[in-house]
């Protein structure tokens, strides 16, 4: 066969199979055998294995599943994916509908259009197409930054590669949610009980860890699918309202859940919800609510968003699952911020698909409201069907022995005083709180945990078992501890083989260069998360200016209010946390931006680097100065605005010298790249 047909079988294979794909996993309408289907998919094979370089991004066959990776990359949102305010009941409902007509003006008796649709429990992903070509998908993450699970998701035959459009759109951004079917659930928890491997909990958490499997044929086994339910950027096409979003991506293969539609006012739309929770039972996939969203999208963009939840959305949640059991005992916890928390001891109950040991009990005055105590028979709910809480005691099974429950007067971690404290955001009301601060070792561990996590640093292999270990070994005491840790240190430690020792070491040598975000995050801020550590960083650009930023500039910035901005001056004005950043800095700790940008404090400047510096690798400062705009020369011209001399600076100084450009030392290139 000629190249120039055997082109022309491939371009059809690639059509017919996508037609069929679309038909089977989209439509649920298959018009061929899958004996038929798979003669289709090998003959593209074959020709494609003669003739690779005809091979294209969005052949069926680049579905399979490619080479395993070592690690997820990152990516930014455009838009921020923000989470969804939840209510459990109808009067929260309504109290949504009244906060949306009073937002948009609208008289009381007004009827909101409203779009809803099934609440799916699976894991949030957007797909960035570029002239319908699928380039990039990522997890949700922290609504800011997702890890990049491309390769997997092209896995998923009802994710189209190309979409199905003669004059696709320069750019479209389509957010989804995966899920992993019943019966696909039931199947893979059959398998791994034949193979002797642990059962997943629930579909929810099969679907999760299925997609970020580093091995991409083995997201291919799983047969995940999912429903699109939004989207971020666009450009080429406006929309008026929700509904037409979802139609528009259905007709270019983008399904959404055919149970979505468009209700008149909020009793309509708590009929739905009620419908749709009978339903339930019935479908083959999980769902935990409903979610109801202002249809008009003029009317979403005058509600706006706080920093947390649009104003316009609302998930709706169904009444959770229950079960009874008994408290067995009641211990205080301490956390990050060294506050106590009562957590019930339960004998184990199975709830939605899990066995849950434990209940948390939120606060004392959540304890003496309810009046639970050690031994009594409760009812414990998965609130939001994930956290276990213990919703109350059923009375007429109470001992006669039991006595109230009051949480210690002393931390339980480290024996310090605790004294009453006023909390204010979602955790409002009064909480008891260890006084030692990062002298308790239990708040010592929590922020180490913190700074190592995943969504802050992400150091692998620094978990919590490995963090109480090195902790009470005396190895390590606050964060900037991490970066002293060596291999032959780690190796004399119970547990720790070569592999494991080097696998830590390379994973926080890479923890080096974080986005300045996630570096502010890591700090553990009171108040700061992950979503206003994304704002501070585009507000400050450096965490220099950060740290000397004032009241003034810091209340001006979009979502920090007093409070938090105290708890920021506070924070960076105490000395042990100074002395830990310089520590973290002097350890070669570098926050840096997403990448470069065009317009910052160093923009258009040129530097050259000569001797060795003490503080950083030269890839590390090139690195600082890419993030503010700034550029690297290799040799010295007279375009250069600096010479960084660290010491023994050789030729390129003195050649610097003659031609009478400026020469800075480390502790000035400090100052300009960290705001002093």
């Amino acid at each position: 066969m000629q190249e120039s047909e055997a082109k022309k079988e491939i371009d059809r294979l690639k059509e017919e199979i996508n037609r069929h794909n679309r038909l089977y996993y989209a439509l649920d309408a298959p018009v061929i055998t899958d004996e038929e289907y798979d003669r289709l998919v090998r003959r593209l094979e074959t020709l494609e294995a003669d003739l690779p370089h005809l091979i294209t991004p969005d052949s069926p066959t680049q579905r399979v599943g490619a080479t395993p990776l070592d690690s997820f990359g990152s990516v930014k949102h455009s838009l921020p994916m923000l989470s969804l305010k939840n209510a459990f009941d109808e009067s929260e409902a309504v109290k949504f509908d009244e906060a949306v007509k009073r937002g948009l003006g609208l008289p009381p008796d007004a009827s909101v259009e409203y779009a809803v649709e099934p609440k799916m429990d699976g894991l949030a992903i957007e797909l960035v197409y570029e002239n319908g070509l699928l380039v990039t998908g990522a997890t949700r993450g922290d609504g800011v930054i997702g890890e990049d699970v491309t390769q997997n998701l092209k896995t998923i035959r009802s994710i189209p590669l190309r979409l199905l459009e003669e004059k696709p759109l320069p750019l479209l951004e389509a957010r989804g949610e995966v899920f992993m079917p019943l019966e696909g659930f039931k199947r893979l928890n059959a398998e791994r009980d034949e193979n002797d491997e642990d059962r997943f909990a629930n579909p929810r958490n099969a679907a999760a860890g299925s997609l970020r499997q580093l091995d991409s044929r083995i997201t291919a086994s799983r047969r995940l699918d999912l429903f699109f339910y939004g989207i971020g950027n666009v450009e080429g096409r406006a929309f008026a309202t929700q509904f037409e979003t979802l139609e528009y991506l259905k007709s270019i293969g983008l399904k959404h859940n055919p149970l979505a539609r468009v209700v008149s006012g909020i009793n309509e739309a708590i009929r739905y919800h009620h419908e749709i929770e009978e339903k339930r039972d019935s479908l083959d996939y999980w769902l935990d609510g409903v979610v109801i969203k202002v249809n008009d999208l003029g009317q979403q963009l005058s509600l706006g968003a706080t920093s947390k939840d649009p104003r316009w959305a609302l998930a709706y949640k169904f009444k959770p699952e229950q079960g009874r059991t008994r408290i067995i005992g009641i211990e205080a916890q301490v956390g990050r911020t060294g506050v106590l928390t009562p957590r019930a001891i339960l004998e184990p109950v199975r709830i939605g698909g899990v066995v849950v040991k434990h209940a948390t009990l939120h606060n004392q005055a959540e304890v003496s409201r309810k009046d639970i105590r050690i031994g009594d028979t409760v009812i414990v709910q998965r609130a939001g069907d994930v956290i276990p809480e213990v919703v109350g005691v059923v009375m007429d099974k109470r001992p006669v022995e039991t006595e109230p429950y009051r949480l210690p007067e002393r931390c339980p971690a480290c024996g310090a005083g605790v004294e009453k404290k006023e909390l204010g955001g979602a955790r409002e009301g009064s909480a008891l709180v260890c006084t030692a601060k990062l002298a308790c070792p239990a708040q010592a561990k929590r922020a180490i945990e913190h700074f190592a996590s995943k969504g802050a640093m992400d150091i692998e292999g620094l978990g919590q078992g490995r963090v109480e270990q090195l902790y009470d070994k005396g190895v390590i005491k606050d964060i900037a501890d991490i970066y002293g840790l060596r291999h032959e240190q780690l190796t004399t430690l119970e547990g720790w083989k070569d592999k494991s020792a080097s696998n830590l070491i390379a994973a926080i040598e890479k923890s080096k260069h974080p986005l300045l975000e996630r570096f502010i995050h890591c700090l553990g801020i009171p108040g700061i998360g992950a979503h206003l550590s994304s704002v501070l960083a585009e507000r400050f650009g450096t965490i220099g200016l950060l740290m000397e930023a004032d009241e003034e500039k810091l209340v001006a910035t979009p979502g920090i209010d007093t409070e938090k901005t105290r708890n920021i001056v506070g924070f960076f004005k105490e000395s042990g946390n100074q002395k830990i950043v310089e520590r973290l800095f002097a350890s070669g700790v570098v926050p840096g931006r997403t990448e470069p940008i065009k317009q910052g404090r160093l923009s258009g400047k040129v530097f050259v680097f000569t001797g060795e510096l003490t503080g950083f690798t030269r890839d590390e400062a090139g690195r600082l100065v890419a993030s503010l705009g700034g550029k690297i020369a290799s040799g010295v011209g007279k375009k250069v605005d600096y010479v960084v001399a660290g010491q023994e600076a050789g030729s390129k100084r003195a050649k610097a010298e003659k031609l009478g450009l400026k020469i800075i030392g480390e502790e000035e290139f400090k100052m300009l790249v960290w705001g002093g």
